[in-house]
């Protein structure tokens, strides 16, 4: 344990921007006016990871995202005159949705900068809460620079998503909640993206349990914070699932608690992810984003860390676009056997798609799509590739397809995902 983490137990002030009473004071502060979500165990998840798991529902806040807390918590400090004019912030996520809805409803006018390219279901969510957005813009940074000039302009005043006292740790009360409904926790594992929700998280826990393992986690895509506490320069870009933590910079304030409180920080991939959000909806029957996910693909990409331990992880949102869920969903299926894409080379001649078909029959292989491609190919001209889309009940039953089609002389392979 460090100094810092024995005068923090002990009850003293320390350097940091915020410390364990103004979590506890943001929890009566914001007590009635958010959601205390349910912490429950998953017996099944618990079986699969061989920790004992518990999972933090923050997907059921009324913006389906644990950002309400800390936009609260912010909303309640600000003097009369700066209600009346109203406050500003950059963001085309959850926080924009959080601030906008605690804003209307205590009557604070709220202004959402975003960037031109934001989807527009993004932008329909937080004017149907109440905030006012702005586009400017094609970047983060672009819209971001234009929210602090319209603070100066307007007199508002900015509430940042993470890096800002108020904020963090109001979103520390997630981890006091978690640990008055189980005390006993060992480790608590929590998405990182600017870092606000870890820092208010870590610095309760230290204060409540100064041994409590504390573990961050972010997407292998954007490890900005992992390699802030590191002093090393890693490529933050691309594509990822928990686009809810990609944050190429993350915050100055939450920087120094989490250099100061937590143990850990672990990156997940894309496929961890992906599998991570098709578990929760299959066995606990809960929506959660990438983010929200991150939890527990670290856990089960790390088995030995956490095997016996007793895990509290956080569900930190579920608002992900219904078609992207159903996109993985389907790759899940894919990953596991159940669906699968077999590339037949046949010939070009009647009843030649008819005898493979029958092999199917045979296996009780069901058909979903067959594409036929007869000119973009190296084949022969009278030649022609097959690609059948199908779904049995797992891997091995595919494989048996598979073997006795090449036992029939054809040439077979499957389309692997990326």
């Amino acid at each position: 344990m460090s100094q810092l983490q024995t005068d923090t137990a002990a009850g003293a002030r320390t350097d940091l921007p915020f410390n364990a009473d103004d979590v506890r004071a943001a929890a009566r502060r914001i007590a009635g006016q958010v959601v205390r979500t349910p912490m429950l165990k998953s017996l099944t998840l618990s079986q699969i990871t061989g920790a004992d798991i518990w999972l933090k529902f923050e997907n059921q806040q009324f913006t389906a995202a644990y950002k309400e807390r800390g936009a609260l918590n912010a909303l309640l400090q600000l003097t009369q005159e700066q209600r009346e004019r109203g406050v500003i912030a950059a963001s085309a996520g959850n926080h924009s949705q959080g601030l906008s809805y605690h804003g209307t409803r205590l009557g604070v006018p709220v202004t959402i900068v975003m960037p031109r390219t934001t989807p527009t279901v993004k932008i329909m969510q937080t004017e149907s809460v109440g905030g006012k957005v702005v586009l400017e813009g094609e970047t983060f940074d672009d819209a971001s620079a234009h929210a602090r000039k319209l603070e100066k302009e307007l007199g508002l005043t900015f509430v940042h998503p993470f890096d800002d006292p108020f904020v963090a740790a109001g979103q520390g009360t997630v981890g006091l909640e978690m640990l008055e409904d189980q005390p006993d926790l060992d480790t608590l594992v929590v998405p990182i993206g600017g870092g606000g929700l870890i820092s208010g998280i870590a610095t309760i826990a230290r204060d409540i349990n100064p041994d409590i393992g504390i573990v961050g986690v972010q997407s292998a895509l954007y490890p900005s914070m992992f390699a802030r506490i590191r002093g090393e320069e890693l490529v933050c870009g691309g594509d990822t699932l928990a686009e809810g933590i990609a944050v190429k910079a993350p915050g100055e304030i939450t920087s120094r608690v989490i250099a100061e409180l937590v143990d850990d920080i672990l990156l997940v991939d894309e496929a961890a992810l992906e599998n991570a959000v098709s578990l929760l909806l299959q066995i606990e029957k809960t929506v959660v984003e990438g983010a929200g996910s991150a939890g527990l693909a670290a856990v089960l990409s790390n088995p030995d860390q956490f095997r016996g331990k007793k895990v509290g992880l956080v569900l930190c949102g579920g608002n992900i676009d219904t078609r992207l869920l159903a996109n993985v969903l389907l790759r899940d299926l894919a990953r596991s056997g159940r669906l699968a894409r077999l590339r037949v080379t046949l010939q070009d001649r009647p009843g030649a798609l008819f005898r493979v078909m029958h092999a199917f029959d045979e296996h009780n292989v069901n058909i979903i799509e067959i594409y036929h491609q007869r000119i973009f190919t190296t084949l022969p001209a009278k030649g022609l590739i097959t690609d059948i889309e199908c779904e049995a009940r797992d891997g091995a039953q595919i494989e048996g397809l598979i073997a006795d089609l090449r036992s029939k002389g054809y040439q077979v392979s499957t389309v692997e995902l990326a």
